[in-house]
């Protein structure tokens, strides 16, 4: 008998931007570009942030919520602009601010999904990111 399923397939309400396919770097934590990056160095910055130390350069952000105000829109857009961007922003709730921040950036953007997604994929898993499917599809777990 063959017990292997295929890769599992979240829904997102909210979505724009490019299909992309990562590694996925997930907290149970905000999202504010002003605040929680290193936009120099590509790492999170903001000591109390759960992923402090690490390396947001080519993943794909698995977060709670959008955080912070215009600045953010605008930094995303600077980011992108010296190529120090995550692959992807995939959050729970997102607010329009960093919606309008990730169109200008030119960052794939996913929100709304039925369940908490920072538990519904783990750190590390690969994943791709289809939002004119307004799809997030885990590829393989860590």
């Amino acid at each position: 008998m063959n017990t292997t399923t295929g890769p599992r397939v979240f829904v997102a309400r909210h979505a724009m931007g490019r299909a992309v396919e990562g590694i996925a770097l997930v907290a149970k934590d905000g999202f504010s570009a002003r605040y929680d990056l290193d936009r120099i160095q590509g790492v999170f910055s903001r000591p109390t942030h759960r992923l402090a130390g690490k390396s947001y350069l080519d993943r794909v952000l698995v977060l709670d919520t959008a955080k912070g105000g215009v600045a953010s829109a605008w930094m995303l857009n600077e980011m992108r602009s010296r190529g120090v961007m995550p692959l992807a922003l995939i959050l729970n709730t997102v607010n329009p601010i960093i919606a309008q921040g990730a169109a200008f950036g030119d960052l794939p953007l996913m929100a709304g999904f039925d369940g908490d997604i920072t538990a519904l994929i783990a750190d590390g898993a690969r994943v791709r990111v289809d939002p004119a499917a307004h799809s997030l599809t885990l590829m393989a777990s860590p």
